[in-house]
Parts: C-alpha cells; sequence; structure tokens
C-alpha cells in the first residue's frame, strides 16, 4: 500500500477525506480487527467481541464513517450511537481503553498513515475512548 500523502487539508476536507475515504477506512477498521485477533496484548478487548467478528467490523466502519464526516453510515442504519450505553455490558478501564488505542495506533502504524494525522486521529481517539471507561482501575 502507498503512504497517505501529507498535503495540508483544506477548510472544506474532513478526517474521512484526509485519511482516503471509504476503501482506506475499511482497511484501518480491518487491520485494527486482524490485531486484535493475532495480538495476546489484545486478548482482553478482542473478548468484548463476537465470533466471527464481521458485525463488529461493519459497525465500527459505519460508526467511523460519519465521526469522521463521511456519510453517516451508522446513523442510517441504526440511529444514533450511544457509544457509552452501547459498551456498558463491557468492563472497560484504563488497560482496556489503552489496548484498543495501542492496536489502532498499530493498524494506522501498519497502513502507512503519515505522522499528522496519526497523531490527530489518537488525540481524538484518546478523548473517545477516555470518555468509554466504566471501571474503576
Amino acid at each position: 500500500m502507498t503512504d497517505m500523502q501529507t498535503a495540508a487539508p483544506t477548510d472544506s476536507q474532513t478526517l474521512y477525506d484526509i485519511m482516503g475515504g471509504a476503501e482506506r477506512l475499511r482497511a484501518l477498521v480491518d487491520r485494527f480487527y486482524d490485531l486484535m485477533q493475532l495480538e495476546p496484548d489484545f486478548a482482553n478487548i478482542h473478548v468484548m467481541h463476537p465470533v466471527p467478528n464481521d458485525s463488529s467490523r461493519d459497525k465500527l466502519f459505519m460508526f467511523l464513517s460519519g465521526w469522521m464526516g463521511g456519510p453517516d453510515l451508522y446513523i442510517e442504519r441504526y440511529g444514533h450511537p450511544r457509544l457509552r450505553a452501547r459498551h456498558l455490558p463491557y468492563a472497560i478501564g484504563t488497560k482496556e481503553r489503552d489496548a484498543w488505542l495501542r492496536a489502532m495506533a498499530w493498524a494506522m502504524e501498519d497502513l502507512g498513515y503519515d505522522e499528522a494525522l496519526r497523531l490527530r486521529l489518537m488525540t481524538s481517539f484518546f478523548q473517545t475512548a477516555d470518555w468509554m471507561r466504566n471501571k474503576a482501575d
């Protein structure tokens, strides 16, 4: 795969556009879930997902599409994401948050996202992932 372009974004460009649209987003989500399945460091978050995890992959892809300023696929199909409420059945603490973030950072690195885009996305991912914590450490 080619490296992400480092061109400066314009005011009208969304994160979805900058990161490469649907095809690149699908590749990111698939790499993220592949890493969760393959790497023992991510076993604690992998067990929170159904096997096979096709529905989880699709839901994350659809959610991130809208979250990044692309088509609101998740909302069109399922309604408001209610992220925190949907994740309440799963014990999410700092360890789980950090594993999710490491898997996503690794996936972006594997796909050649440039450093500025990785930093921008990880800052946003951290805010959301931190908000998802629902158990004491």
